[in-house]
C-alpha cells in the first residue's frame, strides 16, 4: 500500500471519513446455545423463539461505533449517513465526542408524511458468543452518498462500513472516481451483495477487511481464490476473534497475535473497535503487524463491557496495556 498522507504528524489532525449505519442497538443475551435448538435438517421450516436473560438499548451502528473508538484514539472523524426523526439523543452523544456531523442527512418524515425511524439493530448473543442479528437500515435519500463525497475536501482515509447496500456501492464508486483512499468493510451487509457488487466495491479500495467467515463468503460469491482476492486490494485483513488476525500485503502474510481481554462480557462491537485501531495505526505509519496488534487491543475494551459505546481508555492506558500484551512500546 502506498503510504497514507499523515496529517497527524503535520497538522495534528487527521481527516477521516466514516460511513455506515447509525443505529439504536437492541442487544439481547440468550443463556443457552443456538446449536442446541436449531435442527440442521429443519432449517427450511424454521420457527423458533429464544427466551432471553436480558435486553438493553444502546447507541450503535457501524459508523457510530467506529467513530466512538476513533474519538478515544484522539481522532475526530467526519460521519456520513442518513438518520431519522428520533436521532436527537444519539446526535448529542456524537457531538460530545467531537465528531463532525455537518454532512449527515436527517429525514424527519417520509414522502407520505410518516415520521421516519433511525436504523435499528436487534442482536441476540448465545453463551458461545454466536450471534443472530436483524437490521433495519433506516431512511434512504437518492444520490446522498455521491453528493456527500463530492463535498469532501482532501481526506486521509475513508471507511465504508455496513449499512444500505446501494449507498455502500455509491460511496465506493464516488471515492474511486476521486482517487480517495478507502477501506471496504461489508460486514453484516454482505448477504445483500452479489459477486459483481463486491468486485465493483473493491475497484478503488486500498483495504478489504472481514472476519474469517465473511472472507470465505466473499470468495464464494466472487468465485475467486484467496491469492486472486489479495491482488484486488493493497491490504487484506482477516480477523479471527480470539485467534488474532492475518494481514496480507502483496506476497507478505503477517500473523497477528491476539491481545488478551480481561473478560468477555459482550463481543458486540468488537469488530468496529478493531477497525478504529487499524485506522489509527495506518495513520501513524506503523508496520502492519503493529497496526493489527493495536486494532486487536482496542477491540478488547469493547469485549470487556456490555454495549458498544460504554468502554473508555486513555492513550496512556492503551500504551501501557500494549506493552503488557506485546512487550513492545508504542507511541500514540
Amino acid at each position: 500500500m502506498a503510504p497514507l498522507a499523515n496529517p497527524m504528524k503535520k497538522n495534528k489532525a487527521a481527516n477521516i471519513v466514516v460511513s455506515g449505519s447509525l443505529a439504536y442497538d437492541q442487544i439481547m443475551n440468550f443463556p443457552g446455545r443456538f446449536s442446541a435448538h436449531i435442527l440442521a435438517n429443519q432449517t427450511h421450516n424454521l420457527n423458533i423463539s429464544f427466551v432471553l436473560s436480558d435486553a438493553r438499548t444502546s447507541f450503535g451502528g457501524t459508523a457510530g461505533n467506529i467513530a466512538y473508538n476513533l474519538s478515544l484514539l484522539n481522532i475526530k472523524p467526519t460521519i456520513l449517513g442518513i438518520v431519522g426523526s428520533d436521532f436527537s439523543e444519539y446526535q448529542q452523544n456524537l457531538q460530545k465526542q467531537g465528531a463532525d456531523l455537518s454532512r449527515l442527512a436527517k429525514l424527519a418524515v417520509t414522502d407520505k408524511g410518516i415520521k421516519t425511524k433511525t436504523a435499528v439493530a436487534h442482536i441476540i448473543t448465545d453463551k458461545d458468543d454466536n450471534q443472530i442479528a436483524a437490521f433495519y437500515p433506516g431512511p434512504s435519500l437518492k444520490n446522498y452518498a455521491s453528493k456527500a463525497v463530492s463535498s469532501l475536501q482532501e481526506i486521509s482515509l475513508a471507511i465504508i462500513a455496513a449499512e444500505d447496500k446501494g449507498r455502500m456501492l455509491e460511496y465506493a464508486m464516488s471515492y474511486s472516481r476521486r482517487h480517495l483512499p478507502y477501506i471496504f468493510d461489508p460486514g453484516q451487509a454482505l448477504t445483500l451483495f452479489s459477486g459483481t457488487d463486491i468486485k465493483i466495491a473493491l475497484r478503488g479500495a486500498k483495504v478489504l477487511i472481514g472476519n474469517d467467515y465473511e472472507i470465505k463468503v466473499i470468495l464464494n460469491k466472487t468465485k475467486l481464490r484467496l491469492n486472486e482476492l489479495r491482488k484486488l486490494v493493497d491490504i487484506l485483513v482477516i480477523t479471527k476473534g480470539s485467534q488474532g488476525s492475518i494481514i496480507y500485503q502483496g506476497a507478505e502474510k503477517i500473523i497477528v497475535k491476539a491481545a488478551k481481554p480481561k473478560n468477555t462480557s459482550d463481543p458486540t462491537g468488537a469488530g468496529d473497535a478493531y477497525r478504529a485501531g487499524l485506522i489509527k495505526g495506518l495513520l501513524m505509519g506503523y508496520n502492519l503487524k503493529t497496526c493489527g496488534q493495536l486494532a486487536g487491543l482496542v477491540a478488547c475494551y469493547t469485549v470487556e463491557k456490555a454495549g458498544t459505546q460504554t468502554h473508555s481508555f486513555t492513550l496512556k492506558e492503551l500504551q501501557t496495556r500494549y506493552y503488557t500484551n506485546f512487550k513492545e512500546k508504542i507511541l500514540l
